[in-house]
């Protein structure tokens, strides 16, 4: 009950308060969402991706289990959602943004503060959950701009459009420091870190803004596909890929709580960002937040029942 408490205190009122505000503000003043899509993207978003890769430890004896079960773990989440979205006859554009609900989630201003909260005597548990958001990082910025791009109609021209993402040369970039063990100098360092510090309150309320309009009380079937795909089939398929790996203790904890975050609220700015679906992928990212309070709770105290130790 203390660990719910913590969640819902510490993580989920401050988000949801954000993006209130930004429902609120937007109908007020009407905002240019293409503005806000652009400042997203091109400015927040890179500065993030840099100093994600930039301040994480990328060594260590349990990097290479780690990434052997994140590659199976998202490779399962996309074949599963590819045949729902197959199930479900979705057009291609559509489809797109159903898949990227259940394969993408909210690992970094959701999924670290949480894993701060839940480990914060096991600084192992932390550290793992910087390398899945680095992980998802990439994740999202090569098959989700991937499945956006071709829903929106560029798909012969992926790879052009891919490389005019200026978050993948973020996370290169940080690759590279972090490899050369370059050091940035503070002058460029603080307004990178200001920049960063930024995003989440402006991410948060450009969702708010997005979901401004929207009419929660018929909400389409698919936005409950996603929630159960992202909360509660990810968590299982997590589950068993650990146990098949014979990973434990701590570092099982982390994977397991890691896999049953939300739906990415990257998913709804790439879906403003190219014109796919933008109300649905709002919708579902806050229903999925929203749920993630009951359902990671349940997932954080699963972890400790099935994987003891640490």
């Amino acid at each position: 009950m203390a660990i719910f408490s913590s969640i819902l205190l510490q993580v989920m009122v401050p988000m949801l308060l954000i993006v209130g505000l930004g429902a609120w503000l937007h109908r007020l003043f009407h905002f240019d969402m293409n503005t806000l899509s652009k400042l997203n993207m091109y400015v927040l978003l890179p500065a993030v991706a840099f100093i994600n890769v930039y301040d994480s430890e990328l060594n260590g004896k349990v990097l290479a289990a780690i990434f052997g079960f994140l590659l199976l773990q998202s490779s399962g989440l996309m074949v599963f959602s590819m045949i729902m979205a197959k199930l479900f006859k979705l057009e291609r554009s559509l489809s797109a943004v159903f898949q990227n609900t259940i394969v993408l989630n909210n690992s970094g201003n959701f999924g670290i503060p949480v894993s701060q909260l839940v480990f914060h005597q096991q600084p192992l548990g932390a550290a793992i959950q910087i390398i899945v958001t680095i992980f998802q990082n990439f994740l999202t910025n090569t098959y989700g701009v991937y499945q956006f791009i071709s829903g929106n109609g560029k798909k012969g021209k992926w790879v052009a459009e891919l490389w005019k993402n200026p978050v993948l040369y973020a996370l290169l970039l940080g690759v590279v420091c972090r490899w050369l063990h370059l050091s940035i100098p503070s002058f460029l360092w603080q307004p990178i870190h200001r920049i960063a510090d930024a995003f989440l309150a402006i991410a948060l309320f450009t969702l708010g803004a997005q979901i401004a309009y929207a009419r929660f009380r018929s909400l389409p079937p698919l936005v409950y596909a996603s929630v159960f795909g992202r909360l509660f089939l990810s968590p299982l398929l997590a589950a068993s890929l650990i146990f098949l790996l014979g990973i434990d203790g701590v570092t099982a904890q982390a994977l397991l709580i890691a896999s049953s975050y939300p739906c990415s609220r990257n998913t709804a700015l790439y879906a403003l960002e190219y014109d796919c679906h933008p109300d649905y992928a709002a919708q579902a990212v806050l229903v999925s937040t929203l749920l993630s309070a009951i359902t990671v709770t349940g997932v954080v105290y699963a972890a400790r029942l099935l994987f003891p130790g640490g």
